[in-house]
């Protein structure tokens, strides 16, 4: 068995605030699941299009208590565990999330909808420290769809917005990883930086201010387009050529939490980074 893959965030709001989000049914069904019921100690439980094999609740509580809370959850046949950590942090607190059963070899063959759990856990802590700091939430993955589109409104201008998405410098600063891009059509995407990447995708279309495509290989081409108003820009992210058969959720999960990051970038004073290593 692997080691248990941790996710850790930093939340702007006290240990107590986010203990309650993560235990309210109600406050669950906004930031996490369209389904939630929580009945401590005896139920913990959370279903719907946007949690993996959602169909019904399978998940059952092990422990809880004001930092705690772990929960076996059942997918694809096996019993994996989840934990979630509250450590206060001055006025914020940090959210760990320990899961196990986790394989990145599952994101790359689809063996397992396990392979999702990583972006899954990261799009839901995103969305877990906007609900409680009151922010717009980030669009979230539907396991039910093969069709991947999501929209969101960054209080920032479309060149500014662009340049984040289209400079190395700034993506690397964002998104929490070295990134590297060379931008223009035919152009290398690298993750891991140009000088570690062996297989890089490649930037299909460029239009500055307004439209960004990548080709991910089997994963298809990811395609942000930027409409301005005002100062704001409506952004939509789309990901089309993929294997309905195999629809690629894992990486879908990765540009949507990413999302969350890059608004957070352009809108939050002072920003750093909300993921921690």
């Amino acid at each position: 068995m692997t080691e248990p893959m941790i996710i850790r965030v930093r939340v702007q709001a006290p240990l107590k605030t986010v203990r309650h989000a993560l235990t309210d049914p109600a406050a669950l069904r906004v930031w996490l699941a369209e389904h939630a019921e929580v009945a401590l100690p005896g139920t913990f439980a959370f279903w719907g299009r946007s949690i993996p094999e959602g169909d019904a609740p399978h998940q059952r509580p092990l422990h809880a208590d004001e930092r705690t809370l772990r929960f076996a959850w059942l997918l694809d046949g096996e019993e994996t565990t989840t934990e979630f950590t509250l450590e206060e942090d001055g006025d914020a607190t940090i959210v760990a999330v320990s899961q196990t059963h986790f394989d990145f070899q599952d994101v790359i063959t689809g063996k397992s909808i396990r392979g999702v759990l990583q972006t899954f856990w990261c799009c839901a802590l995103a969305n877990l420290a906007e609900h409680v700091e009151g922010r717009e939430l980030t669009p979230r993955i539907d396991f039910t769809s093969t069709e991947m589109r999501a929209q969101l409104t960054i209080d920032a201008s479309p060149s500014d917005v662009f340049d984040s998405l289209t400079d190395s410098e700034a993506v690397t600063r964002w998104f929490g990883y070295p990134v590297g891009i060379e931008p223009y059509v035919g152009g290398r995407f690298a993750m891991g930086g140009l000088d570690n990447n062996p297989d890089p995708a490649k930037v299909v279309e460029l239009e500055p201010g307004r439209k960004f495509s990548v080709d991910w290989g089997d994963a298809g081409i990811g395609t942000w387009e930027l409409e301005g108003s005002g100062g704001r820009t409506r952004l939509t992210l789309t990901q089309s050529g993929f294997d309905e058969a195999r629809p690629p959720y894992p990486a879908w999960g990765g540009f949507l939490s990413g999302l969350a990051e890059l608004r957070r970038y352009h809108e939050v004073p002072d920003w750093q980074p909300m993921f921690l290593p």
